[in-house]
């Protein structure tokens, strides 16, 4: 398996730190409204990713962290008059439910900022006490000189963007610009402002620095050294340059072995924004089109690619996918009604053929992830399956093709089966009532409550007792 490296702008070699792990760190969403479909595109590559790596047979740590103190949810807050606390957690809710729509795994560990910040102090002392970083008047700024390998991700020469700098190209610029030691020098502690939450530090009362944030939770949940970090192009720089810097002068060792990065999503071949018009959040498109279908549509190019984004582009991609649930709901129909027995020589010869598909999707996915390749190879399954089954087949070779498609969808998080489809299901329910358990368990109840509501719209009623959840049809 093949991955396009960011630091050494080629495609290398798979070769995880530890035999049969992955330690993977996405970073997430900042919390302070709906997710648009410019945060969805790296949510579905990377989850996509992940399950390929675990369809190769890897454990992966899947950390992926909700940015939960911020300028902007202070701004939110402010605007209506609530805590930055109340609008992390209403948004925290709201994107896990589009992540849910699109059929987004939860990840390993969903840390949050605001839960981190005794390791974020931790990490800042180590750099001053290394000499990387220094405190003037309650802030604390990173010596971006200090570190030599500054740019290396980027692959931006520090001289050019002191440069920039002064011509104010580079928007580096902070409060306290004056004191800095160096213009380039960048946040690592801020001290907080009026109304503002803040913790109390060695420095000041205040909050750290946006960059700090993921170098400690990627410490924490993964290590010194991890896997993959992956994230949008538009973090390259200055954020996962400056993750660098300071996790490589904390720790001593190389942060990530392999960056991973998206390219930009375009409305109709314009860049999103609200000003434009063409600004859409995930819910939006919810309203027209079921999640699934965008998620398709995000898959249908390779993800370093830029991806335009238009109506006849979702429309395309929900006809391609209707194809492939339709060709599975046609191949689940033999399995409950054709001939008993076992698979002819004839069927045996074309299930040896189904496999090539496999291949195919493999060698795709080997190629840096190419799902625009992967899906090419599942459409050729399909149109395998729609020639050669009917009500003829063998039950027996129906459910060797299911098995096939069903095997490859599940990697690109095609759901077949729509869960109203399975809700009279008992195993369902149960499996359901189980995820629900461990969810509450890990604390995640935000999860627990949406499975809880999923089911209770689907007829389910669930009852929490002494004995366990009990349910019944409403």
């Amino acid at each position: 398996m093949k991955i396009y490296n960011t630091l050494s702008r080629s495609k290398e070699e798979f070769v995880p730190l530890e035999e049969g792990k992955v330690k993977m760190y996405v970073c997430g969403p900042t919390v302070y409204n709906l997710i648009h479909i410019g945060n969805a595109r790296p949510m579905i590559v990377f989850d996509t990713v992940r399950r390929y790596l675990e369809y190769k047979g890897y454990d992966v740590n899947y950390v992926s962290n909700f940015t939960d103190v911020d300028d902007k949810i202070i701004k939110k807050a402010i605007e209506e008059g609530v805590t930055a606390e109340e609008i992390s957690k209403r948004y925290i809710k709201e994107c896990k439910k589009d992540m849910a729509g699109m059929n987004i795994k939860p990840a390993t560990t969903h840390p949050l900022a605001t839960q981190e910040i005794d390791g974020m102090i931790d990490m800042i002392k180590t750099l001053i006490d290394k000499g990387y970083a220094y405190e003037k008047n309650g802030t604390v700024y990173y010596r971006t000189r200090r570190f030599e390998g500054y740019g290396k991700l980027s692959k931006k020469n520090i001289d050019d963007l002191e440069a920039g700098h002064r011509d104010d190209a580079h928007k580096l610029k902070v409060s306290g610009e004056d004191e800095k030691e160096d213009p380039l020098d960048f946040v690592l502690w801020k001290p907080k402002k009026d109304g503002e939450p803040y913790w109390e530090s060695p420095w000041s009362e205040g909050r750290p620095g946006w960059h700090i944030e993921c170098s400690v939770m990627s410490k924490k949940y993964l290590a010194d050294e991890i896997d993959i970090h992956a994230g949008g192009e538009d973090l390259i720089f200055p954020h996962h340059e400056n993750e660098i810097a300071q996790s490589e002068a904390a720790n001593g060792v190389p942060f990530a072995k392999y960056w991973m990065h998206n390219a930009f999503l375009n409305i109709d071949n314009k860049k999103m924004s609200k000003s434009l018009g063409n600004f859409f959040t995930v819910r939006d498109i919810s309203e027209k089109y079921d999640l699934q279908v965008l998620r398709f549509f995000m898959l249908s190019a390779h993800y370093r690619s830029p991806l335009n984004f238009s109506d006849d582009l979702m429309e395309s991609a929900k006809n391609g996918l209707e194809r492939i649930i339709t060709s599975g709901a046609k191949i689940r129909d033999i399995i409950s009604n054709g001939k008993d027995g076992k698979v002819t020589d004839a069927e045996a010869k074309l299930l040896d053929e189904a496999k090539e598909y496999i291949t195919k999707f493999e060698e795709a996915m080997d190629d840096d992830c190419n799902t625009a390749n992967a899906i090419s190879a599942v459409f050729e399954l399909v149109k395998f399956a729609n020639s050669n089954l009917n009500e003829g087949s063998t039950k027996e070779f129906a459910a060797g093709v299911y098995e096939i498609l069903d095997k490859l969808c599940n990697v690109l998080g095609i759901i077949l089966e729509k869960e109203e489809e399975k809700v009279g299901d008992e195993d369902y329910i149960e499996e359901m009532i189980a995820k629900r358990a461990q969810a509450k368990k890990d604390r995640d109840f935000a999860m627990a409550d949406q499975i809880r509501d999923e089911l209770a719209a689907k007829g389910i009623v669930l009852k929490d007792t002494r004995e366990g959840t009990k349910w019944s049809r409403a």
